[in-house]
């Protein structure tokens, strides 16, 4: 579930305030759990930022389990029903048969000897073939062991399929208690964040938005090759950052970047895929899908599946992958600057996209 109305307004109140009040207010065993980051060197202001960042980084860690869960969920779902259906041909066409083998064993019990191209015709997996086969099989003992060997043969196929299917069922479930185990975590960590953000002071507010306004004027500075607008430049448009929307790009890259800055405002929804929330890569990847090249759901198979680019040739539609681990990804718009749905309690918008531990850039479109 979403976080409710009233935490997203709590969280929302300070850019990274999110995890505030916790140093003034750690004391208490409370907020010491042993799951949360330890408080850093520093001010209070910045050990309360690192807190709720780490809890927020573990929840975003968290919900790229429950999505990678989710798709493999889907995925085995869908192979499971194609199994069945394969299944149910596999015993029709294994009962068809064994009744072709009892009718030919009785016809040769009373002498008869029928014409084979009947039975070629349904054992044959090529019907155009069935008389140029049939020409080979003259006698009705050579057919009614070519069905028993078909028989044999299709019997074992329903065996093997039917082991496989078993086979990704135990993994489905398994898939869908990963994905419960992860919801719980994602919840549990919101949660802790919504605790310590209810105890934050006015000042402590205002004390975190300057912290964070500070931090993100220096991660301009960090972009390869910045200058007056914190980026290089780059093909097809130069980006105008928060305030002057996407950089003009055209093709599905194009297309892709219009879409997501068209969400722009909208709330971070843990394992949302819009229309009216996302998550982090599912901004990214309904994006992309909108501009008629889909891409894989999470940030970490966008890492593994996508074409690596260089950091300095980073070009709008391009996605950057941020942290060691792949659990969060943003679109580059241009200049320096990314379109994203940064976290829960936050709405998709734009950042300094050094804003964060780069690790590197993925190109959908070619």
């Amino acid at each position: 579930m979403n976080v409710s109305p009233s935490g997203r307004q709590l969280l929302s109140r300070g850019a990274l305030a999110a995890l505030v009040g916790a140093v003034t207010l750690i004391p208490g065993p409370s907020y010491a759990a042993p799951h949360d980051p330890e408080p850093v060197a520093g001010g209070p202001l910045e050990q309360i930022h690192s807190q709720l960042d780490g809890l927020y980084r573990e929840a975003e860690v968290a919900t790229e389990a429950y999505d990678a869960a989710n798709e493999k969920a889907t995925e085995q779902s869908k192979r499971v029903t194609s199994l069945q259906s394969d299944l149910a041909r596999t015993q029709g066409r294994a009962d068809a048969l064994h009744g072709l083998a009892g009718a030919a064993a009785r016809a040769q019990y009373r002498g008869d000897y029928f014409g084979s191209a009947g039975f070629q015709l349904i054992l044959s997996d090529h019907p155009e073939n069935a008389l140029a086969d049939a020409a080979q099989a003259d006698r009705t003992r050579a057919t009614i062991e070519a069905i028993y060997q078909s028989q044999k043969t299709a019997r074992a196929e329903l065996d093997r399929q039917t082991e496989a299917a078993t086979k990704n069922l135990r993994d489905l479930k398994k898939s869908l208690a990963d994905k419960a185990g992860a919801k719980e975590k994602i919840q549990k960590k919101i949660a802790d964040a919504e605790r310590i953000e209810a105890g934050l002071k006015a000042e402590q507010v205002a004390g975190l938005a300057q912290l964070e306004k500070r931090k993100a004027d220096e991660a301009k500075s960090k972009w390869p090759g910045s200058g007056s607008d914190g980026g290089p430049a780059d093909k097809g448009g130069s980006g105008n950052g928060p305030s002057g929307g996407a950089p003009a790009v055209s093709g599905r890259a194009g297309q892709a970047v219009s879409f997501a800055m068209a969400q722009i405002g909208k709330p971070y929804g843990w394992g949302d895929v819009g229309p009216s929330s996302y998550d982090c890569s599912g901004l990214t990847s309904v994006a992309w899908a909108h501009a008629g090249h889909p891409i894989p759901r999470t940030s970490q198979a966008q890492w593994q599946g996508l074409r690596h680019v260089g950091l300095a040739s980073a070009q709008p539609g391009d996605l950057i992958i941020y942290f060691s681990d792949a659990t969060h990804v943003g679109m580059y718009i241009g200049g320096g600057q990314i379109v994203h749905a940064p976290r829960p309690g936050r709405t998709i918008t734009t950042a300094p996209a050094a804003s964060m531990p780069i690790l590197g850039v993925v190109r959908p479109g070619g």
